[in-house]
């Protein structure tokens, strides 16, 4: 069979490519994570209050040094978080 050379089979091996790195994207978050809230929650108080708001925070930072720090995006998810916990408009 010879080799694709049209337009059209280039941007579907280009798509498949790219479709197959995306599919390949995994945050590599700990188990932990999904109880933060329920143990913030029964150790320092309720959401909004500025024990919860630490509480959540040193759990974050805990998660992300077993993690191996986490990407950029990440990091700035957390914080675009943090702001919105912590003031609400």
């Amino acid at each position: 069979m010879r080799a694709m050379k049209s337009p059209m089979g280039l941007a579907l091996a280009t798509a498949a490519v790219l479709l197959g790195g995306c599919a390949q994207f995994e945050r590599n978050q700990p188990v932990a994570t999904v109880d933060d809230d329920a143990y913030c929650r029964a150790n320092s108080g309720e959401p909004g209050s500025s024990a919860y708001a630490a509480c959540r925070k040193d759990r974050d930072v805990q998660s992300s040094r077993a993690s191996g720090g986490g990407s950029r995006i990440e990091r700035a998810h957390r914080n675009l978080a943090e702001d919105m916990l912590n003031n609400p408009r």
